[in-house]
């Protein structure tokens, strides 16, 4: 797992406690361990669950807060004490600081002296070095159409990323209906993503691992439901929070999507933080990588994170060329991965990663290649020639709308 601060807070006030919670949520390197409401308890809460930061809520019996402070300080030094308050009066934040605070922030809280005083902890805890907790980079894989490889992708790169030890990978296979990544990993999960979305409201840390299913690669794995009647259990809320406590837990996470681009797609395009959009060199594809960069458009920010795969190539049989692809959608690709069926279906068929069934093959090299061209910024792309800008019509005689649509 990723180096994250967990923390714990108290406040009696239900609605406070609330807006805390939901606020802490959001933040990556974060993952809330407990929550309490009364002062007398929270001792106990701390000792029991060995949080990084203590969050303690003042206001509803200060005189009783403080003094909880200072026992904490004093017997879990450990743990660092953050306090909150609705005032800002210079009394109570010197009794709080010679308690044994090491922040005081006022309430309603703004996001960035949260973070600010977070990130102050996390430097004293951590240091600016490689031990500094790292964010989590979520890397959602979609296709230009179904069966262009996306999930051999998804699972042969979270494998590759998972072989360098400072990393902690997790794939969740959002293929609801028919997705596959465990019969790549030939591993029978005892939990799935419905499991997760059920239990959402409760999940903690400990829950959470318990829920993954770990690869001999190193890689973990969230799959889809066992059953198609579980598929309606799962709405993008459920989705939204499941990605955000593993974002707090992992350094990369692995989107693989399905191909419908239903709402929780969606919700996982939103969240990644790089999209990969795996085509080939055919018809087919490339039309729809025009429409599909004209749709996220309509998104804020997520046509920026697109980056194109094109798989297969050096498949010889009545693939279009490179350039006239490129020059087709107007954009150059991130990543070529060529074209290796026998290979990559006896790992599949094997269960086997590349990594592990073929460590020197060309495939096996390009997607380590891209693994780490994807966690080193600004590694230049396989792809280095400038694409010009044209339409399908330049090259097939079609008319193709800003929509995407034929005519």
């Amino acid at each position: 797992m990723s180096n994250i601060l967990r923390l714990a807070i108290v406040d009696p006030d239900d609605r406070k406690r609330e807006a805390l919670k939901q606020m802490l949520l959001g933040l990556e390197l974060i993952w809330l361990e407990a929550e309490c409401s009364r002062y007398e308890f929270f001792a106990d809460v701390v000792g029991q669950t060995s949080p990084d930061i203590g969050i303690v809520c003042i206001d509803a019996e200060p005189s009783q807060a403080l003094d909880l402070v200072a026992r904490l300080s004093e017997s879990v030094p450990q743990c660092d004490i953050l306090v909150v308050s609705t005032s800002c009066d210079g009394n109570w934040i010197l009794q709080a600081m010679r308690a044994g605070a090491k922040e005081f922030l006022t309430w309603p809280l703004r996001l960035e002296d949260l973070i600010a005083s977070i990130g102050r902890i996390s430097e004293k805890r951590f240091g600016r070095g490689e031990n500094r907790p790292r964010g989590c980079q979520v890397v959602a894989v979609a296709g230009a159409t179904g069966g262009v490889g996306c999930t051999s992708l998804a699972v042969n790169l979270g494998c590759a990323l998972a072989a360098e030890t400072q990393n902690a990978v997790v794939l969740v296979d959002l293929d609801l209906s028919l997705g596959d990544a465990d019969v790549f990993l030939d591993t029978i999960p005892d939990y799935t993503l419905a499991d997760l979305a059920q239990n959402v409201a409760r999940l903690d840390f400990t829950l959470l691992k318990r829920s993954l299913t770990k690869h001999s690669s190193g890689l973990f794995l969230l799959p889809r439901p066992a059953q198609l009647e579980d598929l309606s259990l799962i709405t993008p809320e459920d989705l939204q929070r499941i990605i955000g406590l593993l974002k707090a837990a992992f350094t990369h996470l692995i989107l693989d999507l399905s191909k419908s681009y239903s709402r929780l797609d969606i919700v996982a395009l939103e969240m990644a933080s790089q999209v990969l959009l795996v085509t080939q060199l055919d018809l087919p594809c490339l039309r729809n990588v025009v429409r599909l960069l004209a749709s996220f458009k309509q998104i804020e920010g997520l046509a920026d994170k697109v980056k194109i795969v094109v798989n297969r190539v050096g498949l010889e049989t009545g693939q279009i060329t490179l350039k006239k692809a490129q020059d087709t959608i107007g954009r150059e690709f991130f990543w070529q991965l060529p074209n290796d069926y026998r290979t990559m279906i006896e790992a599949r068929n094997n269960g086997v990663p590349l990594i592990e069934q073929a460590p020197k093959a060309p495939i096996t090299q390009a997607m380590v290649s891209l693994a780490e061209a994807l966690s080193v910024p600004n590694k230049p792309t396989i792809t280095e020639r400038p694409a010009k800008r044209s339409g399908f019509g330049k090259l097939f005689g079609l008319k193709i709308s800003k929509a995407g649509s034929q005519s």
